[in-house]
């Protein structure tokens, strides 16, 4: 069940390293150097020292008394990936490969985002490690999150709005690929979720697992070998997956929450998992939201982190082996968990967040009070407000 590092790049049919043979030399030199530097005690306490004195690792793991209280059944906590130093999960992965890319000698580092926390992430390791750094970010993204395109203008990193497609995080990537291809020699990718060609995929579930680590730590200290269960949002997957795979080997439940947007039985939503077919998109085999022609769907979030039409490699994986299952939560039922938690935690939640939130607190009803849900909290709020605001004075209109 548990790959550690698979050496063909697949994880059962899915991932692999379906590239244009231009970039074949660069996915090599990213494979050896990680591989050099992945059990590299140097390395390793190096990135340790940043994670703890920059980042702010460990994260707590909350008990939501009121949250809990108010649902009723068992016991909801949340693993707070919120108050890391940029607001979110991203910085695991950022810290882990802008260290990587300094030791590869890369100066020059590009990376996609969707929601803008990949991208402010990249620019805070970049900054903080003496790199330059560009980001790629859909058109449609940067209007809706114009506090994070100017956070990374403020830490120093050139924004490129990607006009093309969607104008959303797929288009991001694209762009950035390109990129790459154009300036492989002095250029390193820092891809922002558990997805893309051989090693990402792993390289990033890596660096994320110390979110499942800390968990299973944090259990002991409440005298539990491991939660009943894990709830995650489900994008690209790298916040699920940090939060799964030190805990596969464990009889944990485990459910990715994906973005059901206005319902699966309509065409605006990213439910990969749920509604998706097996096929190749930015280098990796895995489920995407295909039409009847195989073209590649527009997806559909009020999340800007979720609105992506494939899902990392190890997720699929992980779904058709049956270890994990896969939801879904609508745009209403993000909002609803957005607006429960903060008034009830005085925790404003991102949207993204708010989808495994919605899930904890459906899946918490069932359950006896004995039990504990640990819910990945992956991000803070600050960036959503104002959608959430725009969302609920819609719904007003469209009442009257």
């Amino acid at each position: 069940m548990k790959i550690r590092f698979p050496k063909d790049g697949k994880f059962g049919q899915f991932g692999g390293k379906y590239i244009p043979e231009t970039l074949v030399p660069a996915v090599q030199e990213l494979e050896e150097a990680y591989l050099k530097f992945k059990d590299d005690k140097n390395f390793t306490k190096e990135l340790d020292y940043y994670l703890r004195e920059y980042a702010g690792r460990p994260t707590p793991l909350y008990f939501a008394k009121n949250l809990t209280e108010k649902v009723g059944g068992a016991k909801i906590y949340l693993k707070r990936e919120d108050l890391l130093h940029g607001g979110a999960h991203k910085i695991n992965n950022t810290l882990g490969q802008a260290l990587l890319a300094k030791k590869m000698k890369k100066k020059r580092i590009i990376a996609e985002t969707g929601a803008g926390q990949h991208g402010v992430a990249t620019a805070m390791a970049c900054s903080c490690l003496g790199l330059r750094s560009e980001v790629y970010m859909g058109y449609k993204d940067t209007q809706r999150q114009r506090l994070n395109v100017f956070r990374m203008k403020i830490l120093g990193s050139m924004v490129h709005p990607v006009m093309s497609g969607t104008q959303t995080l797929k288009d991001a990537i694209n762009e950035a690929i390109r990129d790459w291809i154009t300036n492989v020699e002095t250029t390193y990718y820092l891809l922002g979720s558990a997805v893309g060609p051989h090693p990402y995929p792993v390289m990033v579930r890596d660096f994320q697992s110390v979110i499942g680590k800390e968990i299973a730590q944090q259990m002991k200290g409440l005298g539990k070998k491991s939660p009943d269960s894990l709830v995650a949002c489900v994008g690209g997957g790298s916040n699920a997956i940090g939060t799964f795979y030190p805990l596969l080997e464990t009889g944990v439940e485990m459910f990715g929450v994906e973005a059901g947007g206005e319902g699966l039985d309509t065409d605006h939503h990213s439910a990969t998992l749920n509604a998706g077919k097996k096929g190749v998109l930015h280098g990796m085999m895995t489920y995407l939201l295909q039409d009847e022609e195989g073209q590649i769907r527009d997806t559909h979030s009020i999340a800007a982190g979720l609105d992506y039409p494939g899902v990392g490699p190890e997720h699929s994986y992980l779904k058709d082996s049956k270890r994990v299952k896969y939801g879904s939560a609508s745009d209403q039922d993000a909002v609803n968990a957005f607006l429960m938690l903060a008034k009830h935690e005085g925790i404003i939640p991102a949207l993204e967040s708010a989808h495994a939130v919605a899930y904890a607190i459906k899946i918490a009803k069932t359950r006896p009070k004995s039990e504990i849900i640990v819910v990945t909290l992956s991000g803070r709020g600050d960036k959503d407000v104002e959608v959430v605001e725009n969302y609920l004075n819609q719904n007003v209109k469209n009442k009257k």
